[in-house]
């Protein structure tokens, strides 16, 4: 292999990621729906004969008629709400992301399935129906194909939306890559309906872990964290390698063949003889219950199709809510690319909020530090630092409250957790945050919606529609199971808007701060609380100083000097000392000769 095989594209070390939910970003067609059958298979629930779609801008904790007939509570027939979201709502705010600035899109999971964040796939090869203008004809075609023979596939209206936003991206500077889960498929998955049709005789009984059938004639079978509308996929020899902490193994060779033919689709699309542009990469769900064999060879098969392939690893816990696996074994070149590095936010939170998980400023250099220790420089550029996402607590809420990193998160969980907008001194703490995430190493994400100020705890709270200026919403009241009462009005908060434009514009413009080397400066740390990194590239060095601290603090003299590029809470003509909680970024002389004469 090429030294460029083990390295990732450079187009990643560039990226700036917005990740789309799509049934919460944007309904731009309300012919395309979901029904009442199509999301049946969703749950274990009775869908309400009353179901419909939720209006956009409903009140989230408020139930709808439909919900209020149903013995269950909140958090359990929200998953049943639909808003509608879809793929002509994608392509209608492309000039909105342009404007945002980003240049690179991160999909949750596209493909057909009944639920609404799509990891209970029912056909990897296409796009869900209802994401696209047309979805009984879609289905009309899928049903004459045979799902088991690329041959028979054919391109869906859904299908052929989704390449033509790819091209529309691509030609706007911005790099697409979409959600899969090779772990798991949902129960309504072609192979698995197979399975419940032929039974033993079905050609795919053993795609699927632990799958027989008992004395009873019941089907029996593994599913992933003992969700039943999740069967897992068969894995073969797998063991966890006990040195290196992944999975030994393979995938069965069915699926696995079934998946390059998959990737094959989505990596070079051929429509009416036509090559279309074709996705960028691969975001790869809960990576580490996958053998490493099969990554290795998915990197190897996705590479050949496209040299510049970025795969990115979810890689998130070893033991929850405890201990975050080590993403170093899946990044040495033969596998991934990339993680999304939770691990740089626990660390970063926990600096900057006001949470259980408190650190120091000595602990908090220590510990980044060790996060990117013996990861190849190449890799620590392109790790995807986020925090939030569809699994995950907005920022602004999870800046405002104290529990520990990623748990009781929500108001089921703690009836003291804050889902409102938070108060000063914790949106000052989630802005300084952000400074030091868009200027520091590795590939800043955002979660769709944080860019608007939205709030929400863990999911489902933290899926809620996207707050459109052209939508009014329904005043937002706190959920049944809070200990207090708020009321507050979701709107799209232009300044917030305006800090993340300004954050992506300056880490655009100057390639320091997503190619350069990273140095903090721990000796000043004697005589200043200030976080003090640089960032250098070539002939470029810049310095970045944060005082996350009520007190003012004295700027060290050789960083008094230099143009001011950024500033948060302070002037653009500065003394000797930074005001409390505030930040600024401008240019600096060599760090290196910094580093020496101290």
């Amino acid at each position: 292999m090429s030294e460029s095989f083990y390295n990732p594209p450079e187009w990643a070390s560039k990226a700036i990621w917005y990740q789309i939910f799509v049934e919460r970003f944007r309904n731009g067609n309300t012919n395309a729906e979901p029904t009442f059958q199509s999301i049946q298979e969703s749950t274990v629930d009775k869908v309400p004969d009353a179901w419909h779609v939720t209006p956009w801008g409903h009140d989230w904790y408020a139930k709808e008629d439909w919900a209020k007939d149903m013995p269950v509570d909140f958090y359990r027939a929200v998953q049943l709400r639909r808003y509608g979201g879809d793929l002509s709502g994608v392509l209608s705010k492309i000039p909105y992301l342009k404007k945002l600035g980003v240049n690179a899109v991160y999909f949750n999971p596209l493909n057909h399935a009944p639920s609404l964040h799509k990891y209970d796939t029912t056909y990897y090869h296409h796009i869900d129906v209802h994401f696209g203008p047309d979805p009984q004809g879609d289905l009309e075609k899928i049903k004459n194909e045979d799902p088991g023979d690329p041959a028979t596939w054919t391109w869906t209206e859904a299908d052929k939306l989704f390449i033509k936003i790819i091209a529309t991206f691509a030609e706007n500077g911005i790099y697409t890559i979409v959600d899969f889960s090779w772990n798991h498929t949902g129960h309504t998955f072609w192979a698995f309906e197979d399975i419940k049709k032929n039974k033993s005789n079905s050609d795919y009984i053993d795609w699927y872990e632990g799958i027989h059938f008992d004395k009873n004639d019941n089907l029996v079978y593994g599913s992933w964290n003992d969700i039943t509308t999740l069967p897992e996929l068969k894995k073969t020899n797998k063991s966890r390698n006990p040195e290196k902490g992944f999975m030994d193994g393979d995938l069965h060779p069915g699926i696995k063949q079934h998946i390059f033919d998959v990737c094959k689709r989505w990596i070079q699309p051929v429509i009416n003889g036509k090559k279309c542009k074709g996705i960028d990469g691969m975001r790869l769900d809960v990576a580490d219950l996958v053998p490493m064999s099969f990554w290795r060879e998915l990197r190897v098969f996705t590479r050949g199709l496209n040299k510049n392939f970025l795969l990115v690893g979810e890689n998130w816990w070893e033991e929850w809510p405890h201990k975050l696996l080590d993403p170093r074994p899946w990044l040495e070149g033969d596998s991934f690319d990339s993680v999304m590095h939770y691990q740089w936010f626990q660390v970063a939170r926990a600096y900057f909020g006001d949470s259980a998980d408190n650190i120091d400023l000595v602990e908090f250099i220590g510990r980044m530090q060790a996060l990117y220790n013996d990861i190849r420089v190449n890799n620590c550029r392109v790790l995807m630092n986020l925090a939030s996402s569809h699994d995950a607590p907005r920022i602004w809420t999870s800046m405002f409250n104290k529990n520990q990193y990623k748990y009781k998160c929500k108001p089921p969980e703690d009836d003291t957790y804050r889902t409102d907008y938070p108060d000063k001194r914790s949106y000052t703490a989630t802005i300084l945050l952000l400074i030091h995430q868009f200027t520091f190493l590795g590939a800043p994400h955002i979660w769709n919606g944080d860019e608007m100020g939205m709030v929400g705890a863990d999911d489902p709270d933290n899926r809620k529609p996207l707050h459109w200026p052209d939508i009014l919403f329904r005043k937002e009241n706190a959920s049944e199971y809070s200990s207090y009462e708020y009321q507050i009005q979701p709107v799209f908060d232009a300044s917030v808007f305006d800090l993340y434009q300004k954050l992506i514009k300056l880490r655009k413009k100057h390639l320091c701060l997503s190619l350069g080397d990273c140095l903090f400066y721990t000796f000043e740390i004697k005589t200043s609380k200030l976080v003090i990194y640089t960032r250098s590239y070539k002939n470029q060095s810049m310095v970045v100083l944060i005082n996350n601290n009520p007190e003012p603090q004295l700027i060290p003299k050789d960083f008094q000097y230099g143009s001011v590029l950024f500033y948060y809470n302070i002037s653009d003509c500065l003394d000797t000392e930074m005001p409390p909680y505030s930040a600024f970024i401008k240019t600096c002389s060599d760090p290196y000769s910094i580093l020496k004469k101290n």
